[in-house]
């Protein structure tokens, strides 16, 4: 059978209204919020540990101390002495939004707070396709190689799986200080590291294991500034790490951690949005220049698909160094500068994504049409540092956990990216998949809802098998489709920028606490394509006689016509908007699923 005539599943995409759960939205509306923010809530939350007041008032009080860190004491007074003892100081991170911004935190602290010189002070990132992820080889060596070395290392957001080459620096004499908030091995926290401050440990009892990498950083750097005053080496009117939250957002949100169950999360999203839409830092002046004058203020979204992309795609393609010098920038004509460099990654990113996603789409066929709940694509010409994205897409259309694999520098060598869906926690997958067959997964690490592999190419079919028989254990009798959760319909006579501030007065959302999204039948009034490439559909939608703009971004591929014309019957699944144009605001719904009513 030739290419073209290959036949090809889809699977359309089924909405379905979410569960509210009768006590909590009965505890909403007696907390005061409106009939429609108790649904929204209650429709993501069943019975969550933090109260109502801290999830829908975020503040700075919900924060627990860092003392409840375990290790937490121990990685302070460390810092604390070689900082006094004017030692060199290595900052190892990953190289992700979370690693970029854990290092600004470490890094300006250390230096503008705690005075150590900037000569002091050593950048250790790996390059995601050179050194790969983590406490690496090639960053061991390099560190090894510094003059004069360092005699403390301070990880963040990795380390805790690294105990080899913690070991390496430790009988060099260097001190490790592990600042980390991903899953640890069964064996537990890498025993040759000084400390281990990870809320993901055992044996720690930090009320809150959501918390991203840089999170975690500022908790261990706002406790070594204490440490600092108490042994009278800082005063007491030592500026407290407060203005570095803006960062903390950016990290959380581009990290996907949970903005549900965790008042710290939306707490340290909402004041660092706070913070950037002060402008005061050249990177986000230079961000919202480049995105228009409508962009302002920031949002949650704004972090999540505008910044964190363009921070991402640098260290995808290339080393992430400018990622952080656009984040360290001084001035607007240096941060601008590069900024245009992480534009250019970020484009050549979507050039690559595409290809990309054409080539896996195709390669899954023959699983899907066998019926695999588990898609493993193997792309011998695809780019690692995209793997993640076109893992997703794949998981957009067809509901599957899905992973993408591609060549490693390592001859022989694969390394894969890993995206779930709801229900499936991919770690314990893998954990599952390594007691199956540990020769086929020597490498893996994450968390719930993204993991990341690396594997021999001969052992490819063995994790394949093993990994589709962990998932399926936790799965059961499950169906899998692709899934959209609706919060049900709305009057549309009350559809308005007033309901909009009603729901934005819940922000900040995100992951486990998505934008609301709701549903319903219109009558289309005017369709047209739009966008450089004629693939967004602009729309005018009626329903009881009020009409409303709406866009369908990428509706069509290029060139494709209209699916719907003006005079159809609609079912839509939408998200209310703020369209903003030369300082007006008009209500505008964004298409995120639409079908013949």
């Amino acid at each position: 059978m030739s290419d073209a005539q290959t036949p090809v599943v889809t699977l359309a995409r089924q909405l379905k209204r979410r569960t509210c759960h009768p006590d909590l939205y009965q505890q909403a509306l007696s907390a005061g919020l409106t009939e429609l923010q108790a649904r929204v809530l209650a429709g993501r939350l069943s019975s969550p540990r933090a109260p109502i007041e801290a999830l829908v008032r975020p503040g700075l009080k919900y924060i627990h101390h860092p003392e409840k860190l375990r290790d937490a004491r121990l990685a302070a007074e460390r810092i604390a002495q070689a900082v006094s003892a004017g030692e060199h100081i290595g900052i190892l991170t990953d190289y992700d939004v979370d690693g970029i911004t854990s290092h600004v935190v470490i890094l300006r602290t250390l230096n503008e707070l705690f005075g150590v010189p900037r000569e002091r002070l050593h950048s250790l990132i790996g390059h995601r396709i050179h050194d790969g992820y983590g406490i690496s080889q090639p960053l061991v060596e390099r560190t090894l190689a510094l003059s004069p070395r360092p005699g403390l290392v301070i990880s963040a957001d990795c380390g805790s799986s690294d105990e080899p080459r913690i070991a390496q620096l430790a009988r060099a004499g260097i001190d490790v200080v592990v600042t980390d908030h991903h899953a640890l091995p069964v064996e537990g926290p890498p025993p040759s590291a000084l400390a281990v401050v990870n809320p993901s440990r055992s044996d720690c009892s930090y009320p809150d294991a959501t918390i991203a990498g840089c999170m975690v950083s500022w908790l261990l750097m706002s406790l070594a500034r204490a440490v600092l005053i108490e042994q009278g080496i800082l005063g007491s009117d030592t500026p407290k790490l407060s203005p570095w939250l803006s960062y903390v957002a950016l990290g959380t949100v581009a990290d996907c951690v949970s903005l549900g169950d965790s008042a710290i999360n939306r707490a340290v999203v909402t004041q660092g949005l706070s913070l950037i839409n002060r402008m005061g830092a050249p990177c986000w002046r230079m961000m919202a220049e480049r995105l228009g004058a409508d962009s302002t203020p920031f949002d949650a979204e704004t972090l999540a698909f505008q910044m964190g992309p363009r921070i991402n795609a640098r260290s995808r393609l290339d080393d992430p160094y400018a990622a952080l010098h656009f984040m360290l920038a001084d001035n607007d004509t240096v941060a601008r500068r590069y900024l245009d460099l992480l534009d250019q990654d970020n484009q050549a990113r979507k050039a690559i994504e595409q290809t990309m996603v054409e080539t896996a789409r195709a390669q899954v066929q023959p699983a899907l049409m066998a019926g695999a709940r588990v898609l493993v694509t193997f792309l011998e010409q695809g780019h690692p540092g995209v793997q993640g994205i076109v893992a997703s897409r794949l998981v957009q259309a067809w509901g599957r956990p899905t992973f993408v694999l591609t060549p490693a520098e390592e001859d022989g060598m694969l390394t894969g990216s890993g995206r779930s869906v709801e229900g499936v926690h991919l770690r314990d997958a893998l954990q599952r998949a390594f007691a199956l067959a540990p020769d086929a997964l020597p490498r893996f690490g994450g968390h719930g809802g993204a993991a990341g592999i690396g594997l021999a190419r001969e052992q490819l079919s063995a994790f394949e098998a093993a990994i589709a028989q962990a998932i399926e254990e936790q799965l059961g009798e499950r169906e899998l489709y692709p899934l959209l959760l609706t919060d049900g319909e709305l009057d549309a006579s009350c559809m308005g920028l007033a309901l909009l501030d009603e729901l934005e007065a819940l922000a900040p959302y995100g992951r486990e606490f998505d934008p609301p999204l709701f549903e319903g039948v219109f009558q289309v009034d005017m369709a047209r394509l739009v966008g450089s490439e004629g693939n967004h559909l602009m729309l005018t939608l009626e329903a009881g006689r009020q009409l409303t703009r709406a866009i369908w971004f990428r509706a069509v591929d290029p060139g494709d016509p209209s699916p719907i014309s003006e005079g159809d019957q609609v079912r839509c699944a939408f998200k209310l908007s703020r369209n903003r144009y030369r300082g007006r605001e008009s209500l505008q719904l964004m298409i995120e699923h639409l079908e013949p009513a």
